[in-house]
């Protein structure tokens, strides 16, 4: 026996009628023989006959535009049907007690998770307060749905009763972060959004990620909004922010410090709105006196300041 010998042949022979361009009838043949041992002449070979025939050829189904009428090019990204109906807080508070009785790892609780978070987007202000009274409790995993909802709502009510929840301090610490980092991803911010929170810049436990919540959700909206900087939202976020720099980011102590760091990383976060502060930031990162750290990180708030703004003028030469 040789290993180099070939122990499998296999031979595929088809004959195929074509007429007028279609293909009439096919007929096939194959065969596979292994020889175990060739000196010995023994092996199996195995042999099959296949035949396709047309039979008929249909007449072309007629094109019906009304059938196109609901279609339209749209991009990959996930997509829900918009709900035309009314939504009630009765029923979003039924769907909470839903999603407490699923099991946690199932797709029953996706989707109705995701039904909760649409359906929030319905709800005004009121009513969201309404839900919250009826509906804070947690399930028997210490889940709740409703806290975990809020953050992808991204309705300027979702963002109101969010900033009311931080403030009254009914959600814990953490849920609290989950706050914050959200807002930087929300599509469309408006100016009311803004409004409710910066009020939370001047709290005495304002954390970095109130800071780089806010002044993400600022630039997102300056982003969008030309002239941003004359709508009286965002001249309340920056001047709060411009206050916590002073003149030239005098420091006393090692929390001053600490905190001037975030006021600085917020700042820019802003972007566009912080045009403002320039003149600030300039003396911050001149001035020999200040911590080196403190200098840095003003030079590195100017990032997203177009030039026009005075950028060369403030910096150190």
């Amino acid at each position: 026996f040789q290993s180099e010998q070939q122990m499998l042949s296999s031979q595929l022979e088809c004959v195929q009628s074509i007429e007028d361009g279609v293909l009439e009838e096919a007929k096939c043949t194959e065969s596979h023989r292994v020889t175990l041992f060739p000196q010995q002449g023994s092996g199996a070979e195995t042999q099959t006959r296949s035949a396709l025939k047309l039979l008929q050829v249909e007449t072309d189904t007629l094109y019906n535009k009304g059938d196109s009428e609901d279609l339209y090019v749209t991009n990959i990204l996930y997509e829900r049907e918009v709900t035309k109906r009314e939504v009630t807080g009765a029923e979003v508070t039924e769907l909470v007690w839903k999603l407490c009785l699923a099991h946690s790892a199932s797709y029953e609780t996706a989707d109705l998770f995701m039904t909760l978070v649409f359906e929030l987007r319905h709800l005004s202000l009121e009513a969201l307060r309404a839900l919250w009274q009826r509906s804070s409790f947690k399930c028997r995993d210490n889940w709740q749905p409703l806290i975990d909802a809020l953050p992808s709502c991204a309705t300027e009510a979702c963002v109101v009763l969010m900033k009311d929840l931080i403030a009254s301090g009914e959600v814990e610490e953490d849920k609290v972060e989950y706050f914050f980092w959200s807002f930087a991803f929300i599509p469309n911010p408006t100016s009311g959004m803004i409004e409710s929170l910066a009020p939370l810049l001047k709290s005495p436990i304002a954390s970095q990620s109130c800071f780089l919540g806010v002044t993400a959700l600022v630039h997102r909206f300056c982003s969008a909004h030309s002239s941003c900087d004359t709508v009286p939202a965002v001249q309340s976020v920056m001047r709060t922010l411009g206050k916590f720099l002073g003149g030239n980011c005098t420091v006393q102590d090692s929390g001053d410090l600490s905190k001037l760091r975030v006021v600085l990383k917020a700042i820019g976060n802003a972007g566009l709105a912080a045009a403002p502060l320039a003149p600030a930031l300039g003396s911050c990162a001149a001035l020999r006196g200040r911590p080196m750290e403190i200098r840095l990180a003003a030079v590195l708030a100017f990032r997203r300041i177009p030039c026009p703004a005075g950028v060369s003028d403030s910096l150190p030469q």
